[in-house]
């Protein structure tokens, strides 16, 4: 445990060192920004417009950090050559791994703390009290980390074995069709076709589900929280438990494909 966590601290230095996520925190700030001055010409809608634009932002700029960064993780290693000296050392495969997604969550983390005390900084800044809102705000937030942690996990996995550009078209994909898993559910009992309707059903739970990471049936976490509606907690658990699971096969697969690799 103590390589993991080495590498997820040298990993977490050189992420904040990176010029992408400098630039994909000043836009999610500069969104915030906007939804302030948009809130002061929404006279009784200003909470409701900062938070829904603050945490759609968040999410937005969240998965593209994490699909940027994270799909250059094993690659750069690779590019630089600096794996030859890591894997003949006493590292084990999965330790790096490990470590590197850890490093990368912990990247998000910090991101993420900072994003959200932007758009808590939105509402003070109108002479809104955040208190009320405090709990819904914290709800999404942390949806949105269980979002972050599965994508960084796809991410990772296919930099294993592919460069960062088809990595990252391949990540993107996964996180698109992940929020029409429900949809192709709904497909399924539409088709007439027996087979294909069996091939939808097995894909929608195959596939990574970003709609789980919901309060209940349609209604987004993100715009509950606009609206101050009380998350809940049975679902929040499920969603945990989901995010995590997922993520752990996610992981799984991607020290099972590093170990199948030749570096000779």
């Amino acid at each position: 445990m103590r390589k993991v966590l080495i590498i997820a601290r040298t990993t977490f230095k050189e992420n904040i060192r990176d010029k992408i996520l400098y630039n994909l925190l000043f836009f999610t700030l500069a969104i915030i920004g906007v939804s302030v001055a948009l809130g002061q010409v929404s006279i009784g809608h200003e909470q409701k417009i900062i938070i829904d634009m603050s945490l759609s932002a968040i999410s937005l700029f969240g998965t593209l950090i994490a699909i940027f960064i994270g799909t250059g993780l094993v690659y750069k290693e690779l590019d630089k050559r600096t794996i030859y000296n890591l894997i003949s050392k006493p590292v084990r495969r999965s330790e790096f791994i490990l470590g590197k997604y850890l490093g990368l969550m912990s990247t998000l983390l910090v991101n993420l703390a900072l994003m959200s005390a932007g758009a808590y900084l939105a509402l003070w800044l109108l002479g809104k009290s955040v208190q009320s809102e405090f709990l819904y705000v914290l709800a999404a937030v942390y949806a949105i980390f269980l979002q972050l942690m599965l994508v960084t996990a796809i991410a990772l996995m296919f930099s294993t074995f592919s460069t960062p550009v088809l990595s990252a078209v391949f990540t993107f994909a996964l996180w698109v069709i992940g929020h029409f898993s429900t949809e192709m559910k709904r497909l399924a009992d539409i088709l007439r076709s027996a087979v294909t309707g069996h091939i939808c059903v097995a894909l929608s739970y195959a596939l990574p589900n970003f709609s789980n990471f919901t309060i209940s049936g349609r209604e987004n976490l993100l715009k509950s929280a606009a609206h101050f509606h009380a998350p809940q907690l049975t679902t929040l658990m499920l969603a945990t438990a989901y995010g995590f699971l997922y993520s752990a096969l996610l992981l799984t697969l991607a020290v099972f494909i590093f170990q199948k690799r030749d570096f000779k």
